[in-house]
């Protein structure tokens, strides 16, 4: 993995700062997840409300202009023809700068190609090995719980999200969640609902797993139960039924991630079930549907433990949503993608010890610590160490720097075991 370094976005102030009795501490960390200048957003000329997603979410993320790829073709249908589909995939590759390493599309439909979901579609090239005629297993997705953070670079694909609603207004608030969520590290509940309906219910095996690996790490509730009402607190809400009742009265965090393992709630705009886009709606920043009948295999869905570790770990919405899917190809992906809640570090204080909190660097990679009298200084080494795994936490030595930075040091000769 290459590392750059960046400032973070987020100044982390003590409880003291805003009384004016403690100074903020600045941080710059390794460049660990895909940024605005990597994602392209593809826009339908032909559809003013795409029209007007796509300048909104440039303007509000600083998407570059070379990044905004303007298309044309009929909009509203549900359904893309195939050769229709290669046709405008061919100009749309051939104009995507090379560095780009995703895509976001501005529209709700056509969410379907073919036998494929639209983003899978636009990721990988429409590709008949991604469907399947009854009950059957589809080609493997190359980025499937893989790490690294250069998708295109190193998988040969640009993982795709649709900004997906009916409406500016939804779309809009969608974009501002995810925007809000970065760098929050939101302190919200993962609700692991188990439901009666058997043949929905088939990921429920995975939350014993989950609630082991989030244990001193976040608040993990399994529920059993078909509804899930009056909660104030999601961060993540994974079920399986055809329709979830008591969205109306929940409360999603900025970043929240949420989905129904159904049959067509990735039919967005023409499903008899509950449409993905509803999670939306009810507050969540990502989503994601089969837009085509999958049967209930748990690989045609978001794998509860790959999703939450990526995201918690640092990863943007569509990078971890995507590794989490291992056969996404009737699969569509909703939501913010580069909302990243977790990403940056955190400063704690407690008492006279202050620590420094990372929580995207790779296990196994060795680092320097530096610090400095400002940003820009000049830095010296403060230690040396391997990062071991989410979260790291590093005491910093009295007096406290302004300014610090995580610079690369080598690989160390031992990898930590995977999380």
């Amino acid at each position: 993995m290459r590392y750059t370094v960046g400032i973070a976005a987020l100044l982390l102030w003590t409880a003291g700062a805003s009384a004016g009795g403690t100074a903020p501490i600045t941080v710059q960390v390794p460049d660990t997840a895909l940024g605005p200048a990597e994602l392209a957003v593809i826009v339908n000329d032909a559809d003013p409300l795409s029209r007007r997603i796509g300048a909104y979410y440039a303007r509000r993320r600083g998407i570059p202009a070379d990044n905004l790829i303007h298309v044309r073709f009929p909009p509203g249908r549900p359904v893309m023809n195939p050769r229709e589909f290669r046709a405008l995939r061919a100009v749309i590759e051939a104009i995507t700068p090379a560095h780009v390493q995703a895509y976001a599309l501005t529209w709700a439909a056509p969410y379907r190609v073919g036998c494929m979901s639209i983003t899978t579609a636009f990721a990988a090239g429409y590709d008949r090995l991604y469907c399947a005629r009854g009950c059957r297993p589809t080609r493997l997705n190359p980025m499937f719980d893989a790490d690294g953070r250069r998708p295109y670079r190193e998988f040969g694909i640009r993982p795709t999200m649709a900004l997906a609603g009916t409406s500016f207004a939804a779309v809009k608030a969608l974009i501002d969640r995810g925007i809000a969520a970065d760098h929050t590290f939101p302190a919200g509940t993962a609700y692991l609902v188990s439901t009666s309906d058997r043949n929905r219910n088939v990921r429920a095996r995975f939350y014993p797993a989950v609630l082991r690996m989030l244990r001193g790490h976040l608040r993990a509730r399994e529920v059993f139960a078909n509804a899930l009402p009056h909660r104030n607190d999601i961060l993540f809400y994974f079920t399986g039924l055809a329709h979830v009742p008591g969205l109306d009265t929940d409360r999603f965090l900025p970043g929240a991630v949420a989905d129904h393992l159904t049959s067509t709630g990735g039919a967005l705009t023409t499903t008899r079930q509950m449409s993905s886009l509803r999670w939306l709606e009810a507050g969540a920043t990502g989503s994601y549907g089969t837009v085509v009948e999958p049967c209930n295999f748990v690989e045609k869905f978001p794998d509860p433990r790959i999703v939450i570790r990526r995201y918690l770990r640092g990863e943007t919405l569509i990078d971890a949503y995507w590794k989490s899917v291992a056969w996404p190809g009737q699969g569509i992906f909703i939501g913010a993608p580069l909302a990243r809640p977790f990403g940056g570090y955190r400063i704690v204080r407690r008492a006279t010890r202050t620590r420094l909190v990372l929580e995207a660097l790779p296990a196994g990679r060795r680092y320097r610590l530096e610090a400095a009298a400002r940003p820009g200084g000049a830095y010296h080494t403060v230690s040396v160490f391997t990062a071991t795994g989410w979260p790291m936490t590093l005491p910093l030595p009295r007096p406290v720097a302004p300014a610090y930075r995580v610079v690369p040091a080598g690989r160390a000769p031992v990898t930590a075991p995977r999380r």
